[in-house]
Order: C-alpha cells, then structure tokens, then sequence
C-alpha cells in the first residue's frame, strides 16, 4: 500500500476527496446605508455590508473563485413585523442587494434564502396564531411571494430555510408558473435546532426576539436521522435541486446517509457558532 504513498506526485493523482474554492459559498450580511461596515461581535473577521461594500466583497470573492455567495440581510428593527412583509416588498435590502450584486458581479452565483425569521418581530420562521403556534400554510404564501420577488431580482438559487411542510412543491410550481423555471432550489430539507445558530441570530438582528419560545415544532429533534432521509425524500420528491443538512460538523453522520441513500447534491451549512468555535480554539 506505501507504493502509493511515497511521493507527492502519486498521492496527488489518486486522492479520492478534494477540498477546493469551488466546493465553497461564503455567506454575506448585508445592511442598510452606505459605506457601512458593521463587526459582528459574535462573530470574529465577519462584518455587516452595506450593498455597494458587499457588492465590492463579491467582486474580490469571484476573483478568488469562489462560486457562489449567500445573503442575508440585516433590516431595521422599526421594518420587522409579526407578519414579516418586508420580506416579499420588491424594493426590500435583500432584493436590492441581490439586484445589484448580479448587476456587478454576473459571473458569481447568488443564493437567497427564503426564510421569514430576519423580517418578524418575534424571530420566528412563519406567521403566528393567537396562540403562538406557527401556521405552516399560511406562512408557505409569504414564503411563495418572497421566492417571486427574489427570484425577479436576479437571484440563482432560493434556499428556503424555514422547514415549513411542502413549501418546495409550492415555490416550485409558482416559480415554473412565472417563467422563473431556471431558478434552482436548495432545500434546508434537514435543518437541526440547535444553539449553534446564536451568533448568526446576533448577526441578522433577530437575537432575543424568541424570549422564551424556541423553534422545535418546525426544526429537527437532533436525536433524529431517519426523519431527516424523509424530509430529504420529500423534498427532492416535491423538487429540490440540492438538499442542505445544517448544522454541519455535528451532523456528518446524517450527511453520508442523505448521499448513499439519494446521491443527489448533498451541502452542509457549518454555521455561525461552529465559525465562532474555531475561532476561538484558534
């Protein structure tokens, strides 16, 4: 077996797994105003952009061949609502921003996700009832109308992230419906509660909001990977292009199960607090 070890020529020409810029998407915070560049705290070397700074990061990104980038935006606390409206207004920070990133930097992929938590005033991914529950149908329309508008402003992919119950279906066929049948969706289709996700909270602004709720009637119990091979199945079923398991270090068990079983493109979101993590260890 050393025989095939024993240079760098060799080892290099039959490694069986390759990390590059291409298998990499790097998330971007975008923010109101301009000139604007926000630290995150919690979150060491990330910063919130204003559009034209993002849309200069995007342009150093293509250069590094980096392929794609995903945005999320960071509205003012007086534009979130318990329904989340801006979340579909077609002249929102996150349409502008993907509208002008597309404009200046064609050639890179734009991901937006579909999600409702950094547009509601209580944090959650979907509307509400009087009762707090998350109305799962109710919140599938303004997810519908959020993909629309992205989708209208030059966005590539649409990640919804929310975990709402056939919500790819109906993005799907609305999108097809508006001529929009190259817009690829990247499904959350197995997306953990987990604390993980407290500096990304922090980053788009939505920290605290929850108060005492959390979002474990529409996130995945972490102690389940055969529900998360049926959300996938449903999801490539109702049709997904790429599937996403997040988080991604915790998970890497469930990612191997979601590649053998389907072999469809198979991505991990290693999120703000394992960033964070590895900051800190090094």
């Amino acid at each position: 077996m050393r025989r095939n070890r024993n240079s760098a020529f060799i080892r290099s020409l039959i490694r069986e797994n390759r990390l590059n810029t291409h298998d990499l998407i790097q998330p971007i915070f975008v923010t109101e105003g301009k000139g604007v560049k926000e630290p995150i705290k919690t979150m060491p070397g990330i910063n919130r952009l204003s559009i034209d700074l993002a849309v200069e990061k995007c342009k150093i990104l293509s250069n590094l061949n980096i392929p794609a980038v995903a945005v999320f935006p960071v509205i003012k606390p007086s534009k979130k609502t318990p329904e989340g409206s801006e979340a579909f207004n077609p002249e929102g920070l996150l349409q502008q921003a993907v509208r002008n990133i597309k404009k200046s930097v064609p050639d890179i992929g734009l991901i937006s996700d579909v999600a409702l938590d950094p547009f509601t005033s209580h944090g959650h991914d979907g509307v509400l009832n009087k009762n707090g529950d998350i109305l799962n149908d109710e919140t599938i329309e303004s997810l519908i109308k959020q993909s629309s508008s992205l989708a209208e402003a030059g966005a590539d992919i649409l990640a919804p992230s929310d975990m709402m119950d056939g919500r790819v279906s109906l993005i799907r066929k609305s999108l097809d419906k508006e001529g929009h049948e190259n817009v690829k969706i990247l499904s959350y289709a197995a997306k953990y509660a987990s604390a993980f996700y407290g500096p990304f909270r922090d980053a788009v602004g939505s920290k605290g909001l929850l108060g005492n709720s959390d979002k474990k009637t529409y996130q995945m119990d972490p102690a389940n990977s055969d529900e998360a091979l049926r959300e996938v199945a449903l999801d490539l079923e109702e049709g997904a292009d790429m599937v996403m398991i997040k988080p991604g270090m915790p998970y890497l068990d469930v990612i191997r199960r979601v590649k053998d079983a389907f072999g469809a493109p198979t991505l991990a979101y290693q999120v703000s607090g394992e960033y964070l993590m590895l900051k800190n260890l090094y």
